[in-house]
């Protein structure tokens, strides 16, 4: 479908609209920055995408609308404008933006994250003009834009582990003028012909920093990744490589999330009453509720960080007003109950070599006996001997082997 001529005229008055409303809440302070956002037309990097339906679906599962020019041309541009990440495929699986379906459920695997967020990670890793960069998941290739317009293409290295995608990203990027080094690559490689680099950002998560990246960085280069695990805990970090291919770096701020590596994505545990059926024992008080790890706030986003690393092979799940724990590794299981009694306790039965909950509350009343220390106050040490979270007054909390 050929498009009105006044396409460009209207992305270009969005666009203007969206640096300005990114500067205003002090997202865009870099002049550089707020120029490449002017510059760089988000809409040619997702022609097709998917917005959250206003109902459900059968068994509740979330409906997921396919948006593009041809369906509802104000509605796709107003939304490649906005501040607001785009899912462009689920479960590995292209879609076909010729022929789209609404769809049902699923997990997101590739998306236009958010600008705020984009602008926010290449700041956070203190690029500067001249720095050769590594970004790790081109997606739909416009953040690699953003930093092509900063940089000039000749910086700028980006890899993608899903190879459709990265065709569709260089035929944007090469469409709009970007000519950046694209490879098919798996993360957690890094991309050894391009290295030394100044700068490496992840635009995914790892469960632990991969050796090959902080190996790929120049000494007093930098790594800004975001860590996670299989309690859906988050961290981001930015590291600083020394000369002996250590690294170490604070934990930042905020409560951003990105979606896991492939290779590091949570594995199927089964069915949660086949691991409560498995508990013996009889239940005992528990002394800290879920809710200390579940709840919608700032404080649970950092402390499911934290105690996933004593627990990281733990999956979480709640089926009616129970919660369970499971451990594939080590068979370990645990499930919480409400103790019935209105007042808001639980009662915890745990079975197999690991007690996962009691895992769970030593570190909780380790971090309640800190003084409930925010991310910043972590550092995160990374050497041959491993990858050590530290704080001043709590015990090491170790990653899982990279």
């Amino acid at each position: 479908m050929t498009m009105p001529v006044d396409l460009d005229t209207d992305a270009a008055r969005l666009r203007t609209v969206m640096a300005e409303d990114l500067a205003a809440r002090g997202t865009l302070d870099d002049p550089a920055w707020r120029a490449a956002v002017q510059k760089v037309p988000r809409h040619r990097f997702v022609p097709g995408f998917y917005l959250p339906g206003e109902e459900c679906g059968g068994q509740g599962l979330p409906r997921w609308q396919p948006v593009t020019a041809a369906l509802d041309r104000g509605r796709w541009l107003a939304a490649a404008y906005s501040d607001a990440t785009l899912i462009t495929q689920f479960d590995g699986d292209e879609p076909d933006w010729e022929n789209p379906a609404e769809r049902y459920g699923g997990a997101p695997t590739s998306s236009s994250t958010l600008p705020s967020l984009v602008l926010r990670m290449w700041t956070d890793a203190e690029v500067r003009e001249g720095h050769t960069v590594l970004e790790i998941g081109t997606g739909t290739g416009y953040s690699t834009a953003l930093a092509c317009e900063r940089l000039g293409s000749g910086g700028v290295t980006s890899v993608e582990v899903d190879p459709h995608r990265l065709e569709r990203a260089a035929s944007a990027l090469h469409g709009c003028g970007y000519t950046p080094t694209l490879a098919v690559a798996d993360g957690l490689y890094g991309y050894w012909p391009g290295a030394p680099f100044d700068r490496i950002v992840a635009a995914c998560s790892f469960r632990a920093v991969p050796p090959a990246l902080v190996a790929q960085v120049r000494p007093g280069g930098k790594i800004l990744l975001t860590l996670s695990g299989w309690l859906y805990g988050y961290a981001r970090v930015l590291l600083t490589v020394t000369g002996d291919g250590t690294a170490e770096g604070r934990l930042l701020g905020g409560t951003v999330s990105f979606m896991s590596a492939r290779a590091h994505a949570a594995p199927a545990f089964g069915n949660p009453a086949h691991w409560a059926a498995g508990l013996t024992g009889r239940p005992r008080v528990a002394q800290h509720g879920p809710e200390r790890i579940t709840a919608a706030t700032e404080e649970s986003f950092h402390l499911r960080f934290l105690v996933q690393s004593a627990v990281p092979d733990a999956q979480l799940a709640t089926v009616g007003d129970v919660v369970h724990l499971a451990d594939v590794v080590s068979g370990s299981a645990a499930t919480l109950t409400p103790d019935g009694d209105g007042g808001g306790g639980w009662r915890v039965r745990e079975g197999g070599p690991v007690r996962l909950w009691e895992s769970v509350e030593r570190v909780l009343d380790a971090y309640d006996a800190a003084g409930r220390p925010g991310p910043e106050t972590f550092t995160l040490c990374v050497h041959d001997g491993g990858q050590h979270l530290r704080h001043p007054r709590l015990p090491c909390l170790s990653l899982p082997s990279p």
